[in-house]
């Protein structure tokens, strides 16, 4: 009787293994395609998710992709042709510097005349504020709107240098544990950057190309250090912007906190409500009173969330907003 049932179990098992299909390899599900576009002597990564309309430029943050917007390009898409790209030396575009602002507006421009578009609305996040800008300023008659996501600030002001190079260890420093795995990272950014998300699965792309997956299954950031450094250089480098200069209307997002402050880790938590009251605060306030009387046409939007995820955690709010903003035009 035993000799039977092993021998019924080795046969169960050798079946179920015979049956088994190993999980399929992940694959973007984004309506985008995914383009190459050679601008300013750069090759840039550019993700179009076609749509009717105006053409309407999503541009990422300092080190960030353009799969960030995966969720709020769909909702755009039934009244602009939507498109985004990365920056150089950011997603899979080119390493190549300088990261100057006129430079990365270059860039913008080139990447505009590639593509046929000969005027169109501009969507900065967080650095992309400073593109938009100064495309604004140079070549007003390629700017219809602008659309500022948390990207409303001068980051070549010294109170940012300052605020910056006082961030605590603990909201500049990603733990080893982090980056074992793919999931390790994932569970990560889940806590400290997208706590309030309800699906994870609305920055899986965004996330899988922040990282490049090694051999052994351990993950590692795309950006070298060296490059992240570089453009954080450039920031206090660059000339302040000409807010003064610019003559289309423009819509500044404006997020609660840049980080969250109700994270887990309760040092990490007090360190970011700490360095926010002292440093960030203060400048965001500042940077809103200089839009609002530098700015000949700005609406401001104080809405609830952190930096790095408002647009996804306030998604409804957004893409209102915008709608109701550009269908102004």
């Amino acid at each position: 009787m035993q000799f039977n049932f092993l021998a019924t179990a080795i046969a169960l098992v050798s079946l179920s293994m015979a049956t088994y299909a190993a999980p399929a390899p992940w694959t973007d599900s984004s309506s985008h395609k995914e383009r190459f576009i050679t601008a300013n002597g750069v090759r840039l990564e550019c993700l179009d998710w076609g749509g009717k309309g105006p053409a309407l430029i999503l541009i990422p943050g300092l080190g960030d992709n353009p799969h960030i917007f995966d969720d709020l390009a769909v909702a755009l898409t039934d009244r602009f042709h939507v498109i985004a790209y990365a920056r150089r030396s950011s997603g899979r575009s080119e390493t190549k510097g300088p990261y100057d602002t006129l430079t990365l507006t270059e860039d913008l421009r080139g990447l505009m005349n590639a593509l046929g578009i000969s005027k169109a609305h501009l969507v900065g996040w967080s650095l992309g504020g400073n593109e938009i800008t100064e495309m604004a300023v140079k070549y007003p008659e390629r700017v219809a709107r602008l659309v500022y996501l948390d990207a409303g600030y001068d980051w070549s002001d010294p109170d940012f240098e300052a605020a910056h190079k006082a961030l605590p260890d603990s909201l500049m420093e990603t733990p080893a544990s982090a980056m074992v795995s793919l999931d390790a990272y994932r569970l990560y950014e889940k806590t400290v950057e997208f706590s309030t998300l309800d699906d994870m699965g609305r920055v899986e792309a965004y996330l899988r190309e922040g990282v490049v997956i090694q051999a052994d299954g351990s993950v590692k950031p795309r950006m070298p250090q060296a490059i992240e450094d570089a453009l954080f250089a450039s920031l206090w480098s660059n000339p302040r912007l000409d807010y003064r200069a610019v003559h289309s209307p423009a819509l500044a997002f404006y997020a609660a906190t840049i980080y969250d402050l109700h994270v887990p880790d309760t040092r990490r938590g007090s360190d970011a409500l700490a360095w926010e009251q002292r440093y960030m605060s203060p400048f965001r306030e500042k940077s809103i009173e200089r839009l609002q009387r530098e700015l000949a046409n700005v609406q401001i939007v104080r809405i609830a969330g952190t930096h790095g995820s408002f647009f996804l955690t306030s998604r409804t709010q957004v893409v209102a907003a915008i709608r109701r903003f550009l269908g102004a035009s």
